[in-house]
């Protein structure tokens, strides 16, 4: 059964916590909605292509059920040496993960999509973060992932959390981007849609 919303709804079409927790920092009344989209890269598809398809894709499906709503979509891709890192699932691939970042720059892509169909209104934008980490030793990353068990987190290290002491650097201009959803970004795209944070 489809819920009925009002006219200035806005949804998160996400199920993630963290950008959950990150748009209720605007203060705007929001719903969350699971799209149900296929996360699975096409053949040959980069990093940051996925995350942008993905975004939309997202948007696109809740936004068709819910036409008078503002819906946003986000999904973020982990990019080491051209090729994506995705979530680790366990202990054992998190480990993995940081063992090949260690001393390295992975690039994190937080693509966003914000729609209104009843208006016509499609935006989409990306934010890339830089993200550089100290060289770690195994003894280290066993700690942090013991700690904070991060598995559900794209390249293994929460940077809102205890990951920021295995960064030596985060180069971004929109810093929360990196934990999941661009505020900056989305503050921007809701307002050109009718839904200002200030004036709600």
């Amino acid at each position: 059964m489809m819920t009925v919303i009002s006219e200035t709804q806005l949804i998160l079409a996400s199920t993630s916590r963290y950008r959950h927790e990150l748009l209720s920092r605007l203060g705007l009344p929001f719903q969350a909605i699971p799209p149900e989209v296929d996360e699975s890269s096409l053949p040959g598809e980069a990093p940051q292509a996925l995350a942008v398809r993905l975004a939309r894709a997202k948007a696109e499906v809740v936004a068709l059920l819910h036409p008078q709503a503002v819906v946003i979509g986000s999904d973020q891709v982990a990019e080491l040496d051209g090729q994506a890192i995705g979530k680790p699932g366990g202990h054992e691939a998190a480990l993995g993960q940081l063992r090949r970042m260690s001393g390295r720059t992975v690039r994190f892509h937080t693509a966003l999509t914000v729609l209104r169909a009843a208006t016509a209104f499609a935006a989409d934008d990306l934010a890339t973060v830089e993200v550089t980490f100290r060289s770690l030793g195994d003894d280290e990353i066993q700690a942090y992932l013991h700690a904070e068990q991060p598995y559900d987190c794209a390249g293994s290290a929460k940077c809102e959390g205890l990951g920021i002491v295995l960064l030596e650097r985060i180069g971004s201009d929109d810093p929360t981007a990196l934990i999941g959803l661009p505020l900056i970004r989305v503050a921007r795209w809701l307002r050109a849609a009718g839904l200002d944070p200030l004036r709600a």
